[in-house]
């Protein structure tokens, strides 16, 4: 799921997202590029209301393998049956297909981000991946297409 932001924040599309990955029972790595993003990210997902917690880590620890949700650069390494990509990280079809979702999540106005969000679309589509593009221009979310896996 590739979700184009152009109005909402990567901490508010988390604060949606994430709650609903741990309903269904599912681990989440959320990968980024950068250590300071994910140190941001870590501390919205702190700084966030009190009945809305979501338990989680910063890869690299002990208890990795232990989080419901790991903030990190690399492998999956807490048994996540789903993976939030920001700031243009990547995955492969490999890692990919096992998984109960895969969100692409990129900013609209940053071009680099843009370009990566498409080749990553291309990557897993042409390897028969199903996805669905959603943007917020309209002032909501829309699912915009969508490809059937293969």
């Amino acid at each position: 799921m590739f979700y184009h932001l152009t109005r909402s924040t990567v901490e508010e599309t988390m604060a949606t997202l994430l709650p609903r990955a741990l309903a269904q029972g599912w681990r989440v790595m959320v990968r980024g590029c950068r250590q300071d993003t994910l140190e941001r990210l870590d501390q919205a997902l702190w700084l966030g209301p009190e009945d809305g917690f979501l338990p989680h880590g910063l890869q690299g620890g002990p208890y990795d393998a232990d989080q419901p949700i790991l903030l990190g650069t690399g492998a999956i390494t807490n048994d996540a049956r789903a993976l939030m990509l920001v700031e243009s990280a990547v995955t492969t079809p490999a890692e990919a297909a096992p998984l109960e979702r895969v969100w692409v999540i990129f900013d609209g106005a940053d071009q680099v981000a843009l370009t990566a969000a498409r080749a990553l679309w291309t990557a897993l589509t042409g390897a028969g991946m199903a996805a669905q593009y959603w943007s917020e221009e309209s002032g909501r979310w829309e699912k915009k297409t969508e490809k059937a896996a293969r």
